[in-house]
């Protein structure tokens, strides 16, 4: 086995931390700590000794030389975060989280879109296997998407985020029903009894459960007439879906879309309808971006702790890396609903 030597911050002494530091502080052999700070798969400590060595060596301050560690196969300090879309701004909410969060815990973050192709899958579980990033963060998978199989196969260090996958145990999300309690609960609250819902798609798990949980407050609300249209998680997508909504059902006074980009599209579709935002339909969309303030009229928003949640994604993935067993994680931050001009009480 390769021999690895530090470099850090230094002992009481005022020289470097080495991993004979490490050793003696925890206990342990220099082998031992070399190999539980190295990952090695063979190694059998207690758990208790390998966080005695873990936090002895962060509390030296201890990191094994950049050459030893490539030698012994040990962190390359890299997280690699896998996204269904480059372009969907809600995502570039949970990216920023992750990325901060995992600058603390002093880890580079990688960024990749998942284009569904099961090579590309293969590649994200081999950069792992190879030792070029340390775990998957992954935001991506559908049902029944190949990457969930291969993560499971391969044991690599991974957890899913804004997403569970059934029996994972690793999942990291936010209660995103409760999202569409809020909607519901605001528009019910202004006198509408007639809310049309534009969906997500129907391989998107969260928002099949925004969908079930707008369902389910419109009965708790005593709303008459729920109608749903699903779409593509796109300005199009709304757009397209909102006028099929509107054209079927004449009566709907008000439209909680299921993301801030298809009520863009919602918004667009009112306008060529000839419906006035909010006089004669009112708008709500899922989660709030900075744009809500500049579109016409200004939309109101249920915003949701996307930077808390990549940030949760890291911090679970981290504890996994350092010898913790995976487990789900549910974000305890609630949405917040954010009024602006596009709603309004329903007309008599």
């Amino acid at each position: 086995m390769a021999r690895s030597h530090g470099t850090s911050a230094g002992t009481a002494s005022g020289r470097r931390t080495r991993l004979e530091d490490v050793a003696a502080r925890a206990g342990v052999t220099k082998s031992i700590a070399s190999r539980v700070l190295n990952d090695d798969p063979t190694v059998s400590v207690r758990p208790e000794t390998r966080e005695r060595i873990i936090q002895a060596a962060v509390e030296l301050g201890y990191r094994a030389h950049a050459g030893a560690r490539a030698l012994a196969g040990a962190e390359a300090r890299a997280l690699a975060l896998l996204i269904p879309d480059l372009t969907n701004l809600t995502y570039s909410r949970i990216v920023r989280g992750a990325f901060q969060r995992a600058r603390e815990h002093g880890y580079v973050l990688l960024i990749a879109e998942d284009t569904g192709d099961l090579a590309t899958d293969t590649s994200f579980t081999d950069l792992v296997s190879a030792g070029r990033v340390d775990g998957l963060i992954v935001a991506s998978a559908k049902p029944g998407d190949p990457i969930v199989g291969l993560l499971a196969g391969r044991r690599v260090p991974h957890v899913f985020v804004n997403r569970a996958i059934p029996g994972s145990g690793r999942n990291v999300t936010m209660d995103v029903a409760a999202a569409s309690r809020e909607a519901v609960g605001h528009l019910a609250g202004l006198g509408h009894r007639r809310i049309g819902h534009v969906a997500g798609p129907a391989g998107i798990v969260p928002a099949l459960d925004r969908e079930a949980a707008f369902l389910q407050a419109c009965r708790d609300a005593g709303v008459e007439a729920c109608p749903v249209q699903r779409a593509e998680i796109s300005e199009e997508g709304g757009y397209r879906a909102a006028l099929r909504l509107l054209r079927r059902h004449r009566t709907v006074s008000a439209v909680y879309a299921s993301t801030f980009t298809q009520a863009i599209g919602v918004l667009r579709a009112l306008r060529e309808l000839g419906r006035e935002v909010p006089g004669d339909v009112s708008v709500v969309a899922f989660d709030d971006l900075p744009q809500a303030d500049y579109v016409d009229p200004p939309l109101t928003t249920v915003a949701m702790p996307l930077v808390e949640l990549g940030a949760a994604a890291v911090d679970a993935l981290i504890g996994q890396l350092r010898g913790g067993a995976p487990a789900d994680v549910v974000l305890a931050a609630h949405p917040a609903l954010m009024l602006r001009a596009s709603t309004a009480p329903a007309r008599r």
